[in-house]
């Protein structure tokens, strides 16, 4: 099995900037894809942003530009660098990752973190 364990979350003012951390243990062969995924109160769960196994990233459009997704495969370790955070960004993060290299929607998550709570105040 693999397990996901996220770090870093808190509180922020708006405009502030947090660093997420998520390090992987367990059966790391079976990680392709790392990412992000965001869930705020009442909203459905959606993606922020991921990193392949060959360093290709993708953003959720609301978030381009201002947070930067990086992967440390020798640290088995990724991270979500949060700049220029708004109220909006508020929500529990959670570190996500895959066997198949998809990671697009919730379905294609194999392997789920606990999550970290970001809020971000105005």
């Amino acid at each position: 099995q693999v397990q996901l364990v996220e770090s870093g979350g808190g509180t922020v003012q708006a405009g502030g900037s947090l660093r997420l951390s998520c390090t992987a243990s367990g059966i790391i062969g079976r990680i392709n894809a790392m990412g992000w995924y965001r869930q705020a109160p009442g909203k459905q769960r959606e993606l922020v942003a991921r990193v392949g196994s060959s360093g290709n990233t993708k953003y959720a459009d609301s978030v381009k530009g201002r947070f930067g997704i990086s992967r440390d495969n020798a640290k088995n370790t990724v991270y979500l660098q949060m700049n220029s955070l708004k109220p909006e960004d508020t929500a529990v993060y959670y570190c996500a990752a895959d066997r198949f290299g998809l990671l697009q929607s919730v379905s294609d998550v194999d392997y789920w973190g606990k999550g970290t709570l970001v809020t971000v105040s105005s």
